[in-house]
């Protein structure tokens, strides 16, 4: 074989391992996503001789409470959705009308692109507020509440209902208690808090809801967890193209191609 055909030979296996290299490449190399919170177990399997470790998250519990319609809703009645949750009570004169000031901001710039009526996009995020003080705020306290705040009531939910099940959610469930600087009194739970949960309701950031660098912070979360199912979809998309015995049926029939080309080529010649 001359040097021509050897440099082919070589060209035709190598240029599909290189393309492979790079598609894996650019597919492994992603942003690093929001960590998740609150660890509840391992558990260990032995695959091929080897011991492989399994992090179980907290998933959080559904909760039922009434919004600020009156309807009876639930944690989980958004499957799919990505929840930012906070607690607040309407009589509060200190953080709480900051913190529903923040979040209405918040809400807003889920604005849909283009849309002249500038309608808000509930598709993506369900906020939750839950009242710490349930037995003043009632549905109408709330009702009037959400509309000095000019709430969206399609995708932010005032929530209030049973004291002993908010707080029990708060502490056993939001964990609003851990990884805070501030302290969290479990006779009447006042905090600054913003809790991100994702779509499968593990916990995935807390926030301080009254500093605008936390809640910019918050917002980015917001948009890579969106992005986190995308990436899924992605990588099923490409495993058929990925996985190693398509390259190997390219380059065998790149070796096939090269070797007919160069047997027609000598008999031209001949």
């Amino acid at each position: 074989m001359n040097k021509k055909a050897l440099t082919g030979l070589c060209v035709a296996l190598l240029l599909p391992l290189c393309c492979y290299l790079l598609l894996r490449y650019a597919t492994s190399n992603t942003v690093e996503m929001p960590r998740r919170y609150l660890l509840d177990s391992v558990s260990e399997r032995v695959v091929n001789g080897k011991t492989i470790s399994d992090s179980i998250w907290h998933t959080t519990a559904n909760i039922h409470l009434r919004n600020q319609l009156g309807d009876s809703v639930s944690l989980y009645d958004k499957p799919g959705k990505i929840l930012v949750v906070d607690l607040f009570f309407t009589s509060c004169g200190s953080i709480c009308p900051k913190l529903t000031y923040n979040m209405s901001k918040l809400q807003q710039s889920f604005l849909r692109g283009g849309d002249l009526r500038k309608k808000v996009d509930t598709s993506i995020v369900q906020f939750m507020s839950l009242t710490v003080d349930p037995q003043r705020d009632s549905v109408p306290v709330l009702k009037h509440y959400a509309d000095q705040y000019g709430v969206n009531h399609d995708n932010w939910w005032l929530l209030t209902g049973n004291r002993d099940s908010i707080y029990n959610f708060a502490f056993q469930e939001l964990k609003v208690d851990k990884f805070s600087d501030e302290p969290v009194s479990p006779e009447f739970v006042h905090t600054s808090r913003f809790v991100l949960i994702d779509k499968e309701k593990v916990i995935r950031g807390y926030y301080n809801g009254l500093d605008s660098t936390s809640l910019s912070k918050l917002a980015r979360d917001i948009g890579l967890l969106m992005l986190e199912k995308d990436k899924k979809k992605k990588n099923e998309v490409f495993a058929a193209i990925l996985d190693l015995s398509w390259l190997w049926l390219i380059i065998i029939v790149s070796v096939i191609f090269f070797m007919v080309y160069l047997r027609n080529k000598r008999k031209a010649n001949g």
